[in-house]
């Protein structure tokens, strides 16, 4: 039984992560790696462009009926990929967290993933807030590295100075560690810089950037990871070269978030950038006659 490489991929909703964390599992794959991805999402579609839009039976929906069939959870995806969903509560009742602690536990307590022996097991969890049962990964050291995915909007950014405080908390008790940042719908220079200057300034580290891509969209709407839908593009090549660096990777850090205050002090500072960046842009596109 070999020692699998476990990363959580955190995120605000919206910002593109379980798009991110298919794509990278998918690119794993690739790469000759058996992959296995649980999303820790209620929205349970984490998997989703893995399986070409269809949704599978979750952790949580096994559990409440009472089946001991824990197989079932156990879904194969694109190139044999292994996916799992943790699932939520149902409607009105009970928590979202909680319902992830019981699906993380669930898996293993039953030596669920021991069973499966992945090469890499990838965490897909929503990072909007880190408490209760999204803080799992890091908090118990579930996952080696932690990565967050974020793009310049500043309640994206927010949301990662608050994992980042999550992170540092459990650092000296054995928890998980920030393994970099993945700029996510990058379209220009400022935004870059701005995502640069925040790692810098929290003492970690960008491990790579992925531009805004139609391609993406297209191949989502198609039920697939750009790697399976569009595997010659530019953009599915950006996705390899991520999991190339985060295969490699053994960064590990404990990040220095911004007090709220100062974040937003500092967040003010890029708005003029970012909108005179965004201006330039639309007067370029004016006057090449595209259009907007």
């Amino acid at each position: 039984m070999s020692n699998p490489k476990k990363i959580a991929i955190y995120g605000k909703g919206g910002i593109g992560k379980s798009t991110t964390t298919s794509n990278l599992s998918a690119a794993l794959s690739d790469l000759g790696y058996n992959v296995m991805q649980v999303g820790c999402d209620p929205k349970n579609d984490s998997t989703n462009s893995l399986r070409h839009g269809k949704n599978i039976p979750t952790v949580l929906d096994t559990v409440r009926s009472r089946s001991n069939d824990f197989e079932k959870v156990i879904h194969e995806g694109y190139n044999g990929i292994l996916c799992v969903e943790a699932g939520g509560p149902e409607p009105g009742v009970g928590c979202a967290g909680r319902g992830i602690i019981a699906a993380i536990e669930l898996l293993d307590n039953n030596g669920i993933i021991d069973d499966y022996d992945p090469d890499v097991v990838i965490y897909d969890v929503l990072g909007d807030v880190v408490c209760g049962g999204f803080a799992i990964p890091i908090r118990q050291g579930l996952a080696e590295q932690i990565y967050t995915v974020t793009s310049s909007d500043y309640m994206a950014i927010y949301a990662v100075n608050n994992l980042f405080k999550g992170i540092l908390k459990y650092a000296n008790s054995g928890g998980g560690l920030l393994g970099g940042i993945i700029g996510n719908s990058i379209t220009n220079s400022a935004q870059k810089e701005m995502i640069k200057d925040f790692s810098e300034r929290t003492g970690t580290d960008v491990i790579k950037y992925v531009p805004r891509s139609p391609v993406v969209t297209k191949c989502e709407l198609d039920g697939m990871t750009t790697i399976e839908g569009a595997p010659d593009s530019d953009q599915a090549e950006v996705y390899r070269e991520l999991a190339r660096k985060i295969i490699n990777n053994e960064n590990k850090f404990v990040p220095e978030p911004f007090d709220a205050d100062d974040l937003m002090d500092w967040g003010s500072t890029w708005i003029n950038r970012l909108l005179l960046e965004q201006k330039v842009t639309y007067e370029g596109i004016q006057s090449s006659g595209g259009g907007v």
